[in-house]
């Protein structure tokens, strides 16, 4: 009996890096996803502005991070460059080919980092806004994965009432929730 409790006790838990962007959605993201996996965070939104914005997020992730004991890794904040990347579709609605580019974007740069930790697994919070087309970032972060030699986490966190779960959350933890997206152009696009 003592030997079967001693195998139960020495189970690892496959790693997993999340990719956090709103705080809201992330600290119930997190918290479902602690229960199954070793997770760490990785903060890299360097769509989110003006500055001052992406330094308030990443301030409430912190206080996630803390709350729940995880590690959380920032990524570089290079807003230009990503302007870069959906140059030509400032003008594109929201949830339209400016988001899908900046799904892959953030992805990829999360499924990088994934892979240079040594991580199992690769997910994402994105998919807990009900702004989001979860097929499209779930599309984008399959082949990000693949190609790092990682499994994707394949999920809709919206479903099984996810968001008014993850606004509840934030509630109670006295977190930050913001009004659009994070760029520029999806303050002047909201949905």
């Amino acid at each position: 009996m003592s030997e079967n409790i001693a195998r139960d006790n020495s189970k690892v838990k496959p790693k997993l890096l999340l990719h956090i962007c709103c705080v809201g959605c992330g600290a119930y993201v997190s918290r479902q996803l602690k229960q199954d996996y070793e997770v760490a965070l990785f903060f890299y939104n360097p769509n989110i502005w003006p500055a001052e914005e992406h330094k308030k997020r990443f301030g409430e992730a912190e206080k996630i991070a803390n709350n729940l004991r995880l590690e959380l890794i920032i990524g570089d904040y290079d807003h230009d460059r990503w302007l870069g990347a959906v140059r030509g579709h400032e003008n594109d609605p929201e949830r339209g080919k400016r988001c899908l580019i900046c799904y892959k974007y953030r992805l990829a740069a999360t499924a990088q980092r994934a892979r240079e930790m040594g991580q199992d697994f690769l997910a994402t919070t994105l998919t807990t806004s009900p702004h989001k087309n979860a097929l499209a970032i779930n599309r984008a972060g399959e082949p990000a994965a693949r190609a790092a030699g990682l499994k994707f986490l394949n999920q809709d966190f919206k479903k099984q009432d996810g968001f008014k779960k993850s606004a509840a959350l934030s509630r109670e933890l006295g977190l930050y929730r913001q009004n659009y997206c994070g760029c520029e152009f999806s303050r002047t696009h909201n949905p």
